[in-house]
């Protein structure tokens, strides 16, 4: 057990091991010390999408998750595909000719801001079907698709009256656990240390930190201490005495065994963007649409349903998920889903993929599982200096935690080496709320659910 460090990662996600991984091995900074109690990875769910997108329409979320998949390019290469990185892409579906105008308008949008050019396909050839493997150079901007037998020949498993597709190309997913191994074996191999410990409180001087004291009674001098602890973040009232500006989200998904293989293995995530009415000629909803608890069933559901294929060594399955309940929670683990979850999901699921009803009675096949998304009001990340001197904060990385965590390591590295600072860096830092005065989390309802 190490009695002195230069620095302490409080907090071995996704989130502590890239930053560790900035600050030893990008950075060559000696007596790293990353502590948790648990295992790397093990806090949230391990069934989650690992996706990421270039498909932001805020100009600093748009650069700096930009930035976080330029690294995990150039790690995907580093570590000869550790990551197993695709670029598959987002494919967002309508039934609603009206809704292609909005397609249209997101993608030249995301155009303005240098994500790439919109194509559009209507009766040609030229529209390129995604490697369900590998990365492709240079690769950039969207591809609307209103050719409606061509979608049909893309993908004969969709809904017969889908009308238009958008095909977003820089998105994909990787295999996240995969990339933390190869991380944190490099971290240790570099001198890194990993510990499994609880920091309760730091030790500060003149409100400087010098150091942080563990559950084991063991305490670890230190001048700075960077806290990446995820849905934990709340604890830094506890530990600081400070009060976080965020609020938790319990998001779930279900994970089905495609026995029948409905949805192959090869294709993109998908979207489906239209509105769903599941009461309508479904009893079994009905009757839980009229639940005290589960009375907003009764309306239509939101659109945004996706669904993306997963392997299990030989096993075919796929990963459904739907963000209609984006209320805040306070956190407890394990988490507790609804138990209608995965009968909402997969009935939603049918609507874009009628062959899915194949499996709507069969829950044995089924998990449900998930985790909380540590949200601002704004929807972007804290990543930066904390009111007491030496402390520093990467969190709050809501449901994009994958694809912003190497971009936020190298950010919170940039902070404390007093590198120079992207243009996105005060978008994202602590003060931007204590400077402007208290924020009502309760009532903030304009960016719950994704940014």
């Amino acid at each position: 057990m190490p009695t002195k460090a230069n620095i302490v990662v409080c907090g071995a996600g996704i989130a502590g091991l890239a930053t560790a991984y900035q600050l030893v091995v990008q950075h060559d900074i000696k007596a790293v010390v990353l502590v948790d109690d648990k295992k790397p990875l093990s806090l949230t769910s391990a069934y989650g999408t690992e996706a990421y997108r270039s498909w932001w329409h805020d100009p600093d979320m748009f650069k700096f998750i930009g930035r976080s998949i330029d690294l995990m390019e150039e790690l995907t290469t580093e570590s000869q595909n550790a990551t197993q990185m695709n670029q598959r892409g987002y494919v967002f579906l309508t039934a609603n000719r009206n809704y292609i105008t909005t397609l249209k308008k997101q993608a030249k949008e995301f155009e303005k801001l240098g994500g790439g050019d919109l194509r559009i396909h209507q009766h040609d050839l030229s529209y390129k079907t995604a490697q369900p493997e590998g990365l492709e150079p240079n690769l950039s901007g969207t591809d609307l698709i209103l050719d409606t037998h061509t979608i049909r020949n893309l993908y004969p498993f969709l809904s017969t009256d889908t009308v238009a597709m958008l095909h977003v190309r820089r998105c994909g997913w990787i295999d996240l656990p995969s990339m933390a191994r190869w991380m944190l074996k490099r971290i240790i191999a570099k001198g890194g240390i990993l510990i499994h410990d609880h920091i309760t409180g730091v030790n500060t001087s003149g409100n400087k930190v010098n150091g942080a004291r563990l559950k084991s009674g063991s305490l670890i001098e230190a001048g700075k201490i960077i806290f990446a602890t995820g849905p934990l973040i709340q604890q830094l009232e506890n530990i600081l005495g400070i009060n976080p500006p965020v609020f938790m989200e319990l998001h779930a998904k279900v994970v089905v065994r495609d026995q029948a293989g409905i949805l192959p293995s090869t294709v993109p995530m998908m979207f489906w963007t239209d509105p769903i009415n599941l009461t309508q000629h479904n009893e079994e909803i009905h009757q839980i649409s009229r639940s005290p608890e589960t009375n907003l069933f009764a309306e239509p559901f939101p659109g945004g349903i996706h669904i993306r294929p997963r392997l299990e060594g030989s096993k075919h399955t796929f990963l459904g998920l739907w963000t209609y309940d984006i209320k805040p929670v306070k956190p407890k683990f394990p988490p507790e889903f609804n138990p209608s979850y995965s009968k909402i999901v997969m009935r939603g699921l049918a609507r874009m993929i009628p062959g899915i009803k194949l499996y709507l009675d069969r829950s044995p096949d089924m998990v449900v599982n998930g985790g909380y998304y540590c949200k601002t009001p704004d929807n972007k990340p804290l990543i930066g200096p904390l009111p007491v001197d030496g402390t520093y904060i990467v969190g709050a990385l809501s449901g994009y935690g994958v694809m912003a965590s190497l971009a936020a390591g190298e950010l919170i590295t940039k902070h404390i080496t007093g590198s120079p600072l992207p243009d996105y860096s005060t978008a994202f830092l602590y003060n931007r709320y204590t400077e402007t005065g208290y924020v009502d989390i309760e009532n903030k309802q304009a960016t719950r659910g994704q940014l």
